[in-house]
């Protein structure tokens, strides 16, 4: 059955300065967050967990990117996209992550958004105004550095013991003032591979 969503949030931060000096570009952040029961809360140590994703993870995903692309009004406008979960004291990790990785949670997002790097993740255990830590990275390229980013958020009633919290993270720009050079600067410099980054040999 589709998962029991007892509420919806959504985090909306725009940074105009940073560092003290205004952003040529303002950095908007949002994220969409949905507090549903653990559907496998009570069971006891669950064998197969294929079952429930498959019912309750397309229509999450498919919720959570209509409220991200109403506040950007297009999925063209995403820069930096990831993903999150977290579960009450009671549930397992495994269950955070079984309702965040699969394709049929994140495709809905990556063919909204037309990403092609992979989607950034975050897994949890925590109570009620645990952090909600969402990272980035730019949803074409993920050497981009400046979108490399973090979405923090908490709900101050969520996770209880049985629920989770499963939310999508999206950024509009990347960080003001960006000056740390990408990742291809340092591969060039070190005169290492895009593919072995760290010269490891076979």
């Amino acid at each position: 059955m589709p998962a029991e969503i007892r509420k919806t949030l959504l985090h909306v931060e725009d940074t105009f300065i940073e560092g003290g000096k205004v952003a040529e570009r303002p950095l908007r952040l949002i994220a969409a967050m949905a507090v549903i029961t653990n559907p496998w809360a009570g069971q006891g140590f669950v064998e197969d967990l294929r079952p429930v994703i498959q019912d309750c993870a397309p229509g999450l995903g498919a919720l959570l990117t209509k409220m991200i692309l109403d506040v950007t009004g297009s999925g063209e406008a995403v820069e930096g996209y990831g993903k999150s979960a977290v579960v009450g004291v009671n549930g397992e990790i495994e269950h955070a992550s079984g309702l965040i990785h699969t394709l049929r949670f994140g495709n809905h997002y990556r063919e909204a958004v037309g990403a092609k790097s992979y989607l950034a993740f975050c897994n949890t255990r925590g109570g009620p105004d645990a952090p909600v830590m969402i990272p980035l990275m730019d949803k074409i390229d993920g050497g981009r550095r400046s979108h490399y980013l973090t979405i923090q958020a908490s709900i101050p009633d969520a996770p209880g013991p049985d629920e989770l919290v499963i939310a999508l993270g999206a950024s509009v720009g990347g960080r003001p003032h960006h000056r740390i050079g990408d990742r291809y600067q340092d591969l060039k410099e070190l005169g290492h591979d895009v593919e072995n980054p760290a010269a490891i040999s076979s």
